[in-house]
């Protein structure tokens, strides 16, 4: 079932980058990574508060809380990045470079977590890098 989720995923981060580059057009890409945080804050609390599962937040540990705000933070710091370079780059330039965030997870996950790293693992890690170069050659 995670195959259909990440798909998915792959799916609304793909029309993500098409509607930002045309949302971003004439105007801050701070303003506009306001907007959308703005919106995805009240889509997701919508989801938990439809769910009932605000209940949990007196379980979360404070170990969790400290890398969800971390995480939240580099999120932050992506979108703000990720917008500027759609306000002024080309959208298809721009997010295969942004996806070499995949390559990079896989030497992070490595050596933070301890995933096992393959010859498959880092062909694809490496193929990744090389489709990326390709993509943005001049």
């Amino acid at each position: 079932m995670w195959v259909v989720y990440a798909l998915l995923s792959a799916l609304f981060a793909a029309l993500t980058a098409i509607f930002s580059k045309i949302g971003v057009a004439g105007i801050s890409s701070n303003l506009a990574t306001a907007i959308r945080t703005v919106v995805i804050l009240v889509l997701v609390w919508g989801i938990v508060l439809a769910k009932g599962e605000q209940r949990e937040l007196g379980v979360v540990s404070k170990h969790s809380l400290f890398f969800l705000i971390i995480s939240g933070i580099a999120t932050g710091l992506s979108w703000l990045f990720y917008f500027k370079a759609l306000q002024i780059g080309e959208v298809s330039k721009v997010a295969p470079v942004d996806k070499l965030s995949v390559a990079l997870v896989i030497v992070l996950s490595a050596l933070f977590l301890g995933e096992p790293m393959t010859t498959k693992t880092w062909l694809g890690a490496g193929l990744i890098v090389a489709g990326t170069l390709v993509l943005t050659w001049k």
